[in-house]
């Protein structure tokens, strides 16, 4: 297995074509495609799936393809460093549910690190997308929940991708909506005064389980129900169809305005909210700032 094999892997996962891979790697397609079953036969896995419409990745083609991006993003590294002699900036990303507090938390590690010596990425995306990324290292640690309902099937995907959960902080569930709705006003609601309101859940893309969700109770049969892919239009529809969300109830007035508010269910159910690291490897001084950053927002949940 060379490092050249693994380039050529990680190209052919991105395209469509085994000629379109051999042309962004400025090689014969003859070449690449016995190249790729060399190291198919090496280490004794189908990587692809061909057919007359193309090539697709398969199961375990997609953890040997997380794997080699792991080696060639180190040695990418370590040739800037070391033998390109580049003055290349440290690297920080991270991967989240849908939460304005740990947005927030990223703002301010930003602001104190500066962005002379460091490039930044920040990504509020979908939950198993969030476990990939850490996994294949796009980012260094995902924010995520748990909770009684999820847990089992969470935790053996966590193991599967060879990464960690750690608890942050537990909360309530909340209603989050805007403050023009009849029931904002209202100390606890419940679920049976919310059945004439559209209830907004970001949309999971293929990975539609309801271990998936990003809201709690993903299994109650909603009356009327919205999916969306992005926070600013979750804001939308709360002031345009008077819709609302459940969330944790940690409130960031400076990114989202005060415009909007949280009002606990009347529920036991309790969320623990966590980030996910790579197994085994240590968090960087920025992982350790952001995170504290988080950890500013314990003394808000649960209350």
């Amino acid at each position: 297995m060379t490092l050249a094999q693994l380039r050529y892997a990680i190209t052919v996962a991105g395209a469509s074509s085994m000629n379109e891979a051999a042309g962004k790697l400025f090689i014969s397609q003859p070449s690449l495609s016995a190249s790729i079953k060399e190291l198919e036969a090496e280490v004794g896995v189908e990587l692809f799936k061909r057919t007359n419409r193309g090539i697709s990745v398969t199961p375990e083609g997609e953890e040997f393809i997380g794997y080699a991006r792991q080696v060639v993003e180190q040695y990418n590294l370590i040739e800037s460093k070391y033998i390109l002699k580049e003055n290349t900036k440290k690297k920080f990303g991270v991967s989240m549910q849908h939460y304005t507090f740990a947005v927030k938390a990223f703002v301010e590690m930003v602001k104190q690190f500066g962005m002379d010596e460091y490039e930044f990425e920040i990504y509020e995306t979908k939950t198993y997308d969030v476990i990939e990324d850490v996994k294949n290292c796009k980012s260094e640690i995902g924010v995520l929940y748990i909770n009684d309902f999820n847990k089992k099937v969470l935790t053996k995907l966590f193991h599967q991708s060879g990464v960690e959960f750690h608890e942050l902080l537990k909360c309530h569930i909340y209603v989050y909506l805007w403050k023009g709705h009849p029931l904002a006003s209202k100390k606890e609601i419940t679920l049976e005064e919310l059945e004439e309101y559209p209830c907004l859940s970001f949309d999971q893309g293929h990975n539609n389980s309801f271990y998936f969700a990003e809201e709690v109770l993903s299994t109650y049969d909603y009356k009327r129900l919205i999916k969306a892919n992005d926070r600013a239009t979750f804001l939308n529809l709360m002031i345009g169809l008077n819709g609302y969300t459940l969330c944790s109830g940690i409130m960031c007035e400076e990114l989202n305005g005060s415009d909007y508010c949280a009002v606990k269910l009347k529920s036991d159910e309790i969320m623990t909210i966590g980030y996910i690291s790579r197994k085994g490897v240590p968090i960087s001084p920025l992982g350790k700032k952001y995170l504290e950053e988080i950890g500013k927002y314990k003394d808000k949940a649960l209350r």
